[in-house]
């Protein structure tokens, strides 16, 4: 059984008409899963308060996101990466992130407190929140609120970021705390925004050894990349075992997307969700949580994440999509959509395959080699 986590007051978290990060998605997701289960019925969330947001957060950016919300504008905004082309401010701005941390924090303490083992919490992911600054789309870091509170519950977490994007938020956050290990799988930051994600960013201090990166080549494809994912995971589960694995999904790495370079199909997406459920079953008694996170292709993100939500709730994946459905969202989008919910085809190969795979299985080795000192202790 899988708990979901919902509420309309997500679609307060409006970047602005023509921005990417568009509450659109939200909507074409939620009436897309009432129409295709039923049983659909989402849990109401609990707004996070002021000082949960501070757990994380610096209390002198939590004042100009405030500021920000009402309408000011400091002149030290851009400095908190307020105000600008990523990150607009807005009206209601700290409101409206607060309802998504505390999405986050519902979905965490079903787990924590009420015995919940498969939660979805149908917003957030906003991985790039830092301490004291926003940064792509991201103002509030749900994700790291919700490790702190699995950390103030005794509970060691596994945080797996499978957007296109580095997780590096949530990884300094975290990066000296050796009860958190981050695994991000990402376009490599040669390419991609946040320009993070090596290697050889393993941590620091006590954290040393827990902060993973595997930085992938523009245009892999589902082979590899399925293939690394396994032996990461199974390496870090095996060695960190976990008590609860929290996952930003992602949908960014699709082929779809317009905003990255790599080039998964939901065949991949699917594995891979597979793979999370199998290690949580092995390894937390269950214990997992899926936020949302990027996907800019509305039709690749609202499919992977219905996948997503099938195979948590243990539905089987329905062949093709309502065509009502369709019909209604690609009037409104003015774009087609794909009437079924895989991909139908993957995209050919490109010229230097070969030598792309040889790269990504050379990131996975040179990861694990890195840190192999400190799985052996």
């Amino acid at each position: 059984m899988v708990e979901v986590i919902y509420g309309e007051q997500y679609l307060s978290y409006n970047l602005g008409a023509a921005h990417p990060f568009s509450p659109l998605r939200l909507e074409m997701l939620v009436e897309l899963l009432s129409q295709l289960d039923p049983g659909f019925s989402p849990l109401a969330p609990q707004q996070a308060s002021r000082e949960e947001v501070l757990w994380v957060h610096a209390e002198r950016y939590v004042r100009r996101v405030e500021a920000a919300g009402r309408g000011e504008r400091p002149s030290d905004l851009a400095m908190y990466g307020l105000g600008t082309s990523d990150t607009p401010a807005f009206p209601g701005m700290d409101e409206a992130a607060r309802w998504l941390v505390g999405g986050a924090l519902t979905a965490a303490r079903l787990v924590s407190s009420s015995g919940a083992r498969r939660v979805l919490q149908l917003g957030g992911g906003l991985h790039h929140a830092q301490f004291d600054r926003a940064s792509g789309f991201c103002v509030y870091n749900d994700l790291a609120v919700a490790i702190k509170h699995f950390l103030r519950e005794g509970m060691r977490v596994l945080y797996v970021d499978v957007d296109v994007h580095h997780g590096d938020g949530v990884q300094w956050l975290f990066y000296d705390e050796p009860r958190v290990l981050t695994l991000s799988l990402h376009e490599s930051g040669r390419y991609l925004f946040p320009g993070t994600g090596g290697v050889y960013e393993i941590g620091q201090g006590s954290g040393t050894g827990y902060s993973w990166n595997w930085p992938l080549e523009p245009f892999t494809t589902d082979e590899v990349y399925v293939e690394g994912f396994q032996a990461l995971l199974e390496k870090a589960l095996a060695w960190f075992r976990p008590d609860v694995i929290l996952v930003q999904p992602g949908a960014d790495a699709h082929f779809l997307d317009p905003l990255a370079d790599l080039m998964l199909s939901t065949r991949a997406y699917r594995r891979v969700f597979e793979l999370l459920l199998a290690g949580a079953e092995e390894f937390t008694e269950g214990r997992i949580v899926f936020t949302l996170g990027g996907g800019y292709s509305f039709d690749a993100a609202v499919r992977v994440w219905t996948i997503l939500y099938h195979l948590l709730a243990s539905r089987p994946l329905p062949a093709s999509l309502p065509e009502g459905w369709r019909q209604r969202w690609q009037q409104r989008l003015g774009g087609s959509l794909s009437g079924e919910l895989c991909d139908a085809a993957t995209p050919p190969p490109v010229e230097r395959q070969a030598e792309i795979e040889r790269y990504d299985r050379n990131g996975v080795d040179r990861l694990l080699q890195t840190v192999a000192k400190y799985l052996s202790d």
